[in-house]
């Protein structure tokens, strides 16, 4: 969702510069990377590393190994990463040990938690960088507390909100999303008649009694209101080993299986309210003003409390079920729009590395 919106404004303009996409494979689904690509209007990577799945450890030296003969090949200005995931610092490592500047686009997120591997990748790769740009202000309060300079830093605004932006109207309907995925499906799809659910995060979903307690807490609401279920692979290969379908079947919540940007998109802007574990959510949420109640006991993404649509809960079930009654009950956080989540922050990383990178044009 982040490189639709920045390739494009780095290949726009008045000074293009040429552009070199990589795919780590880190995200591997076949027909989840096709349907992503395909809908976002991502061009065919120009080269896959097809890494796949493993430990952090693993996967994170496989792509490093995997990268650095692309740099040794393309001899690159600089290296572009975004986000926080095992591919973000692996890449940033092999272009810095190389002495090719890095680029990091969502800089300065912070959870405070350390024991979130996307915190450590999100300390070490801004570290590394030469270009930070940031979602929020406060992102340069975390950074210049951790000794980078603030001549590095730039306010950019969110490019997930680009893409989002972009494709609102071609979202699917979720009428339609029913019909394809579960045609069987009683479940009134109107605006506002329902919730929709997403959970993946190891700490909701590896460990047993968290999750028996949150499938049981989620399943006691919907009764309240019907919940529908995008199932994460890892999260429904844990609900498999635990045994616990039949708390799923026996609730108003209806599993469906993953699905694409465009099908997510257009059940979370006709969504009553939102709960989630996933950090990009919690911004969609605020982008498209639904009420959010995420399950997580911190966020890095603290912008989407303070001014958004977003309740902080943590896996305390009085407090999801109370989160969730006050949303259903009073309408929930109105909350407003973040400065600089417009849609354009693209074209501002564009331009402040169109400027700086004067001698990469492209033919």
């Amino acid at each position: 969702m982040k490189m639709a919106a920045i390739l494009p404004a780095l290949k726009g303009g008045k000074s293009p510069l040429n552009t070199h996409l990589v795919h780590t494979g880190q995200h591997y689904d076949a027909a989840m990377k096709d349907a992503f690509f395909y809908q976002l209007d991502i061009p065919t990577p120009d080269i896959d590393l097809e890494v796949g799945s493993g430990t952090h450890a693993v996967q994170t030296a496989e792509i490093m190994r995997r990268f650095e003969p692309v740099i040794d090949k393309e001899s690159p200005s600089a290296v572009l990463v975004v986000g926080d995931v095992n591919s973000t610092i692996a890449c940033a490592l092999v272009a810095v040990k190389k002495g090719v500047p890095v680029i990091h686009v969502e800089a300065g997120l912070r959870s405070l938690d350390r024991t979130m591997p996307e915190e450590i990748n999100r300390i070490l790769v801004d570290q590394l960088s030469d270009f930070l740009f940031t979602t929020e202000r406060v992102a340069l309060d975390n950074l210049t507390r951790e000794g980078i300079s603030a001549d590095k830093v730039h306010f950019v605004g969110n490019v997930m909100i680009d893409t989002l932006l972009r494709l609102l109207p071609k979202a699917t309907e979720a009428k339609s999303i029913l019909a394809k995925l579960a045609p069987e499906a009683s479940l009134s799809v109107e605006a506002g008649s329902y919730g929709l659910l997403t959970m993946h995060r190891p700490s909701n979903v590896d460990d047993a009694v968290v999750l028996k307690s949150l499938l049981e807490e989620l399943a006691s609401l919907s009764k309240e209101i019907p919940l529908i279920f995008p199932v994460h692979p890892r999260t429904k290969a844990q609900i498999k080993r635990f045994g616990f379908d039949k708390l799923l079947a026996e609730s108003n919540i209806l599993a469906l299986p993953p699905i694409g940007y465009l099908e997510m998109l257009g059940l979370m802007k006709d969504a009553k309210l939102v709960i989630t574990d996933s950090g990009g959510i919690q911004e969609e949420t605020t982008a498209l003003g639904i009420p959010c109640v995420t399950i997580r006991e911190n966020t890095e993404r603290p912008i989407t409390i303070t001014s958004g649509t977003n309740t902080l809960v943590g896996t305390d079930r009085i407090k999801i079920r109370n989160a969730t009654i006050e949303v259903l009950e009073s309408g929930g956080k109105a909350g407003r729009i973040p400065e600089l989540w417009d849609g354009n922050a693209g074209l501002r990383i564009a331009e402040v590395l169109q400027n700086s990178f004067v001698n990469v044009r492209t033919k």
